[in-house]
């Protein structure tokens, strides 16, 4: 990809499975990565695989004053940053009425309002720069919907419409903003929602028969849309959601 040796990005969630395939795969680029994770053990973990290029961050994203203390200790270490990759998610699978707020204000800390903390603390230096790169890991359940997920879709529908409006209001700072959309992939979040046993094994081998690739995600899948969103041959793409499904989901 053009443009990315020697850029720096910070991704959230970056000790699990898909943000640790992010990581690697901007660190492949020459990107100088800030691994941003609530498990400071995690992170750590990715960033010594990755090596010299990587640095470990315990941030929780939820928390505004933490997020903004995470980003000035990555730029203090490698200078401002020119991509971000807001990753990190977590959900808890149940019907909307079987739920409490206690479970909302978790869903809605980690999916909404930390996507949100971090792109104010990271996009007001790009826009003053005059350049940037935001890209935020959503889901198609933003798209379609998900039974069993309604808090979740909801910050995640949240989150297109603010990147989309976020372009309008960045292009001008030529700051590009866009959103990955993953369909059903092997991560915590599938296992929980489809469970154990007989009955999730065939709710498992029944998403895979729904999807014309006939298998799931894998976290290498979504490496590659999020280096070229970041790199110089996307600079003319920003408001985009882009679906990386195996051809689930196939909204215009």
């Amino acid at each position: 990809m053009k443009g990315l040796e020697g850029k720096r990005a910070i991704v959230t969630g970056g000790g699990g499975g898909l943000g640790t395939a992010i990581c690697k795969r901007l660190a492949e680029a020459g990107v100088i990565v800030g691994v941003f994770d609530l498990n400071k053990e995690a992170a750590e973990k990715v960033a010594s695989e990755i090596g010299g290029s990587a640095s470990a961050y315990a941030v929780d994203i939820s928390d505004q004053a933490a997020v903004i203390a995470g980003v000035q200790a990555f730029e203090n270490d490698h200078g401002p940053a020119d991509i971000l990759v807001n990753n990190a998610g977590w959900d808890k699978v149940g019907n909307f009425l079987d739920t409490d707020k206690d479970l909302w204000e978790k869903i809605v800390g980690i999916n909404l309002w930390g996507p949100l903390h971090m792109t104010h603390a990271v996009g007001q230096g790009m826009a003053a720069r005059g350049g940037g790169k935001i890209i935020t890991i959503a889901s198609d359940a933003a798209r379609v919907g998900s039974s069993g997920e309604g808090v979740y879709s909801a910050c995640k529908g949240g989150m297109v419409s603010f990147s989309k409006t976020l372009a309008r209001e960045l292009a001008r700072k030529n700051v590009n903003v866009n959103v990955v959309c993953p369909g059903p992939s092997d991560t915590p979040i599938l296992n929980d929602f489809v469970g154990e046993g007989e009955m999730g094994q065939k709710i498992y081998e029944g998403l895979k028969r729904a999807i014309p690739f006939k298998r799931l995600g894998q976290p290498e899948d979504f490496g590659g849309i999020v280096a070229f969103l970041a790199s110089e041959e996307a600079d003319y793409i920003t408001g985009q959601v882009i679906s990386v499904s195996g051809g689930l989901t196939m909204a215009g």
